[in-house]
């Protein structure tokens, strides 16, 4: 963790240079500039991380999410409006593996409010290669090829919700006790979902699913499955590549292609039609966490 702080006058004149961007807007979204907050303003990049918050703050905090729902991580565009909310903010909480998002925009977030307090939720994650599945070793190419999908792993979860937390004591110690047993009392139920997942996941014949965008390698690993994506690099497959998942996912008598809601794909649809299956909607970036990993472990199941 690392609090950005210097002299007050340059966040103020950050702050107001926000809202001079924010002025022209105001008939297209940008209706009103925010009211003073009543809890502690912490802003994070996803969804999964505002539910994390809202379970550890409860009703101290307020939540800013920068990447909206229905948004994608790897294309959003930061709003004016969404500049003059963060100025407000006391803490930011990053998810602080590659997302997109933050790689394009983390500094100039922070420079906007260089006082808030920046939380690494990624603090003690074990990260994976986005290609093979396997721990990444080494800080120094902590951005070179590795999965960002922490959230999507109950285990990590619990460490960005501990990192959150302690983030949480940092800018408002008055409610320590109360951040602290909100903490202890959300890892109880993550770690009952962890163990009932894994329970569940020991009975799966076919340990082997299709989605469209790399989303689940950090939940294949925990449930020991193997993900196969459809996309590769970030992008569309080409032609020999469809042909080849299709011919795999026939010998693994896969029917079933999982797709986020946030991205659409007709390669997903041209290869469940091909194996005589179905698309089914997964999402990664639910804000209400536990009940969505359980509805994502059900969807993988119903594979058999």
């Amino acid at each position: 963790m690392e609090r950005r702080g210097s002299v007050r006058a340059r966040g103020l004149t950050a702050a107001c240079v926000v809202v001079a961007m924010c002025v022209p807007f105001l008939g297209s979204g940008c209706s009103s500039l925010p009211t003073e907050a009543e809890g502690t303003v912490v802003a994070v990049t996803l969804l999964p991380q505002a539910g994390f918050v809202e379970a550890v703050g409860g009703e101290r905090v307020e939540v800013i999410v920068m990447v909206p729902p229905g948004a994608s991580p790897h294309t959003y565009e930061v709003t004016p409006y969404q500049m003059v909310q963060l100025s407000q903010a006391k803490m930011y909480a990053r998810v602080g593996s590659p997302v997109e998002f933050e790689l394009a925009w983390m500094d100039r977030l922070i420079s906007v409010n260089d006082e808030m307090l920046v939380v690494d939720c990624s603090k003690g994650v074990q990260f994976i290669d986005a290609e093979e599945g396997v721990p990444h070793e080494g800080e120094d190419d902590v951005h070179s090829g590795v999965d960002p999908h922490i959230w999507l792993s109950v285990r990590n979860a619990k460490i960005m919700v501990e990192n959150i937390c302690e983030g949480l004591v940092q800018v408002d110690p008055a409610n320590a006790e109360y951040y602290t047993a909100n903490c202890l009392s959300y890892i109880r139920a993550l770690t009952q979902l962890d163990d009932d997942l894994t329970e569940s996941m020991k009975v799966l014949e076919n340990r082997t699913f299709v989605v469209f965008h790399p989303s689940f390698g950090y939940f294949a690993r925990d449930y020991n499955l193997i993900q196969l994506a459809v996309e590769q690099g970030g992008s569309e497959p080409d032609a020999q590549y469809i042909v080849r998942l299709i011919a795999e996912a026939r010998a693994r008598d896969i029917r079933i292609v999982f797709v986020a809601p946030q991205i659409s794909s007709r390669s997903a649809e041209v290869i469940a039609r091909e194996i005589g299956g179905e698309v089914v909607i997964i999402d990664p970036l639910a804000r209400n966490y536990v009940p969505n990993m359980r509805a994502v472990a059900d969807a993988i199941q119903q594979m058999g």
